[in-house]
């Protein structure tokens, strides 16, 4: 026998040992068939992909009733009308007077009342067995306990739950709650069925989160090739170099005058600095006379 075949045997022992009371449980959670079977159902496939982690947990069983739990009292459920909260249990009517008004109270009670009570009184779980799953404290698990039995116990009198100890209380109500002939005709799907719809529904799920990256990809491209280039503006011309400005030409006769009159000033430039030349030499010449004559020692 492979792997899978044995985790397929263990599921179904699990699921035919189990699904029955599930469906019976999350039937008086809602008050409806329908619903009651989808939960199970539901409980169960997340049990199956997720087989690994429940095949090793402690009790497999309670993994999968928190499951149906959750899924039974999921609030969005009060948006559809076909999936709220029934005011009673169907085909009650063959019973006796206070069990026909039994499950009217006990689906008048507020949901997280509703799901102590069943844990408790019907599952037979402990105190704090009850508080682990449904994730609140031992006192606060107790006290919603104890207002569920009393609101019952006003609702219902013909049950006998006044004056009594809390442990008869619990046992009077799991003998009534578990034979109310409503509850015994919920049937659960098989547990075949499940399997192969948990691997529909995987691969559903895979297909659509492959398609919908797919998509978002197509629809990326889309809008790459469709979406304008950035705009881009002109190029402005480079700036030419500074133009520089030319003398206007000149006449031929004017630049003959111009370089006749430098010359006129270099050649009385000249003879100005030989005359100054001259009288210097002058100067010098008497001052050394006036040195060598004796009449000025």
């Amino acid at each position: 026998m492979t792997q899978r075949e044995q985790a397929a045997t263990a599921f179904d022992d699990l699921h035919t040992r189990h699904a029955a009371a599930l469906t019976q449980q999350a039937y008086l959670l809602t008050g409806r068939p329908s619903l009651a079977r989808r939960a199970v159902e539901r409980g169960f496939r997340l049990a199956w992909q997720r087989w690994p982690e429940v095949a090793v947990d402690p009790d497999p069983a309670g993994w999968v009733r928190a499951a149906v739990y959750e899924y039974a009292l999921t609030p969005w459920h009060r948006l559809c009308p076909g999936l709220r909260t029934a005011r009673g249990l169907r085909n009650a009517s063959a019973a006796g007077p206070s069990d026909r008004a039994l499950p009217t109270a006990l689906l008048s009670l507020p949901a997280p009342y509703r799901r102590v009570l069943l844990l408790h009184d019907v599952v037979g779980l402990g105190p704090a067995e009850t508080a682990a799953e449904i994730e609140a404290s031992v006192p606060a698990t107790a006290a919603r306990l104890a207002h569920a039995r009393e609101r019952l116990t006003e609702l219902v009198p013909g049950l006998g739950l006044d004056g009594q100890p809390p442990v008869r209380q619990g046992e009077i109500l799991r003998a009534r709650i578990t034979a109310l002939p409503a509850v015994a005709r919920a049937t659960p799907p098989a547990g075949e069925d499940v399997r192969s719809g948990s691997e529909r529904s995987a691969r559903r799920t895979t297909r659509a989160a492959f398609g919908g990256t797919g998509l978002f990809a197509l629809v990326t491209l889309v809008m790459m090739t469709l979406t304008p280039a950035p705009y881009t503006p002109p190029k402005r011309p480079q700036a030419a170099a500074p133009h520089t400005r030319t003398a206007p030409a000149r006449h031929r006769g004017t630049d003959a005058r111009d370089r006749n009159a430098a010359r006129d000033r270099n050649a009385a430039r000249e003879q100005r600095n030989a005359a100054r030349e001259q009288g210097n030499a002058a100067v010098r010449k008497k001052i050394r006379q006036a040195r060598l004559a004796p009449e000025l020692r």
